[in-house]
């Protein structure tokens, strides 16, 4: 594998582009790795009890409020969070989105949507019993969402 960096003009846009026969673990690991240091986000604690916890965003399914509190649900468990929602909002990654006025969810988690009788619409996440309901405003930009993820 070749490394090599070009100097571009200050007015063009900067990017880094990896060329690669097919995209097995080694070649995600090294976007995953370019990601974190281009990642400049802060780091999310999660409070359970009188622990701390720090793992990765994706590992959240949904982060919702109830009263004045934000929770970050996981496929198992449920932790606290020291911010609102609509800072959660600067600072998750794209795959997040409001679903709700009270609830982000993460796109990439997402398993199925289902329509009720009564027209509103509820989530179901990959290895779990969870869902959430999408907000009819929110509806039409998550459809949009959903189906970019599939392309």
């Amino acid at each position: 594998m070749r490394f090599r960096i070009e100097f571009i003009p200050k007015e063009s846009e900067e990017e880094i582009v990896i060329r690669c026969h097919s995209l097995d673990e080694n070649i995600k690991k090294q976007c995953e790795a370019i990601e974190a240091i281009l990642d400049d986000t802060p780091a999310i604690i999660y409070y359970k009890e009188d622990q701390e916890f720090y793992f990765p965003s994706t590992e959240v399914l949904f982060f919702e409020t109830s009263g004045e509190t934000v929770y970050a649900h996981t496929v198992n468990d449920i932790f606290k969070v020291g911010y609102r929602l609509y800072q959660l909002e600067t600072v998750l990654p794209s795959d997040f989105m409001r679903i709700s006025k009270s609830t982000i969810a993460n796109t990439g988690k997402i398993l199925s949507l289902s329509k009720n009788l009564s027209s509103s619409v509820s989530i179901q996440f990959f290895n779990t019993h969870k869902q959430v309901y999408v907000s009819r405003l929110y509806f039409k930009d998550l459809k949009q969402k959903l189906s970019q993820r599939r392309m």
